[in-house]
């Protein structure tokens, strides 16, 4: 789907949970035959016409102003993060090429430097479709130790944390809150559809997760944005029992590329320590091979 179609979409869906109460619209006791506002309503609030407004709505308006998108937002009772989903939806679309095709995400050798001197935290680098590209010992540790180790190394083999967290029941029951995760991960989605709407493999993972998961077609149908750059959640760990992080995701430029996503906990706090114990419990075992000097016995 275009971005004229994501407008569309989103546009609707927002309108339609909006009641007239909400924004101080007197019905006098009329039977409404759909919910939210109408498109005459809306348009009343934004101080623009109820024609423009449909063809805005019916993705027919490629060259609304940035006043229009704003008093738009303003009506709909929009976030920061809401608005700047509006006006990425509502940017002329710029023609692409049938044969483009995206490109294999990869990790630079400066990413996984970092990764690496991130040693005793848990950190993990996703890609624009959440799928996971790198981690480190702990980040595997804490999000998916019951997955292979090297699965991120083949880009057919790699685990996405969208399927994890919807179809996965250990990342499931990992979460004590799991849908605040959940809708963390859609609001996301959302977000990069917004700023690749032509991505087809962005577009396979969305349809694929709508047919298995009723959770996620339940939320994405809800339109509802949520840049989640800092989250904190309470996670119940099989190996070190409950504890508290902090997810921060460190967004590249523009969000064109990947993130990395790392997971702290308050220091001195039991959580600390079963981060600790975490590093330690997943860090490489030492070698076996004999020491130097060291007798070898052949049975």
């Amino acid at each position: 789907m275009n971005k004229q179609g994501h407008l569309a979409d989103f546009l609707q869906a927002r309108r339609s949970q909006l009641r007239p109460e909400d924004v101080g619209l007197e019905t006098y006791g009329e039977r409404r035959r759909v919910p939210g506002l109408r498109r005459e309503e809306l348009a009343m609030l934004a101080g623009i016409s109820a024609p423009y407004y449909t063809r805005l709505e019916q993705g027919q308006s490629r060259n609304a102003s940035r006043e229009v998108l704003d008093a738009v937002a303003r009506a709909l009772r929009l976030d920061e993060s809401e608005r700047a989903h509006l006006h990425t939806l509502a940017r002329t679309p710029r023609r692409s090429r049938a044969a483009d095709r995206p490109p294999v995400e990869g990790v630079t050798p400066a990413t996984s430097a970092l990764l690496a001197a991130l040693e005793g935290t848990p950190a993990v680098v996703v890609g624009r479709r959440s799928d996971v590209l790198a981690w480190n010992r702990p980040g595997h540790g804490l999000f998916a130790g019951h997955l292979d180790w090297d699965s991120p190394d083949e880009p057919g083999r790699r685990p996405n944390m969208a399927r994890l967290v919807f179809l996965d029941t250990h990342t499931r029951d990992l979460y004590t809150d799991w849908p605040a995760k959940a809708r963390a991960l859609v609001g996301n989605l959302r977000l990069t559809a917004g700023r690749f709407p032509d991505d087809p493999l962005l577009a396979g993972l969305v349809g694929e997760l709508t047919m298995r998961s009723p959770e996620f077609a339940t939320m994405w149908a809800d339109h509802r944005i949520l840049a989640c750059d800092v989250a904190e959640y309470e996670m119940r760990h099989p190996l070190v029992g409950t504890l508290a992080v902090t997810q921060q995701t460190l967004q590249s430029p523009q969000g064109s590329g990947p993130s990395l996503v790392v997971a702290t906990a308050v220091p001195g706090s039991p959580s600390a320590s079963a981060l600790t114990l975490l590093a330690h419990t997943t860090a490489p075992q030492e070698s076996t091979r004999p020491r130097p000097g060291a007798v070898t016995r052949t049975p």
